[in-house]
């Protein structure tokens, strides 16, 4: 059992990486894909990383209940590969239909805390093989506003708990790996 995190910026290539590492497994896998096509432009990104994945592998589109999806899919022994983890939280991030102040605290939606504590469950539960790919979106400047400021902080702290869980972190700039901790891949 191997579990791996993936991290990089937008188009470092960690998508991609991540891909080949699941390809290069040798096992059935499982893509659980986190982005929905909200317009357009989305729609020709997750496209693309469609015809991008082995036609063998089996996609499972799940936006937020991303613990639970993880879980079903180990039990049926695949390699569980989850792009993106930053597109997930976003989507937790809006879950709730009310608008954000741009100063001030943010109050998450209820269903946050009991996603994120699913997800971090089904990481240290898991005993198959698992690849995670989330951005780093925070080695830029503190950006403004105070929701920006609020989805920046809380995907360090995933990332933060994630690489704590496993075995392997992988930083991807410029479509190359750098092993933060674990393994050479």
């Amino acid at each position: 059992m191997t579990r791996t995190l993936v991290l990089g910026g937008a188009r470092s290539g960690k998508s991609l990486f991540a891909e080949r590492l699941a390809a290069q497994s040798g096992q059935t896998v499982a893509c659980i894909a986190t982005a929905r096509a909200q317009d357009s432009e989305m729609a020709e990104r997750i496209e693309r990383h469609r015809q991008r994945r082995d036609p063998q592998w089996q996609t499972v589109e799940e936006p937020i209940a991303l613990g639970a999806a993880i879980a079903r899919e180990e039990d049926a022994g695949r390699l569980v590969l989850v792009d993106c983890l930053t597109v997930w939280l976003s989507n937790l991030l809006f879950a709730g239909a009310h608008d954000f102040p741009e100063i001030g605290r943010i109050e998450p939606p209820d269903c946050f805390a009991r996603e994120r504590a699913a997800l971090l469950q089904a990481v240290d539960d898991m005993r198959g093989d698992l690849v995670l790919v989330s951005n780093e979106v925070g080695l830029g400047i503190v950006p403004m506003g105070a929701v920006s400021r609020w989805f920046v902080d809380e995907a360090g702290r995933l990332n933060q708990a994630l690489a704590e869980r496993c075995d392997r972190v992988v930083f991807v700039a410029a479509g190359l790996p750098l092993v933060l901790k674990g393994p050479p891949c």
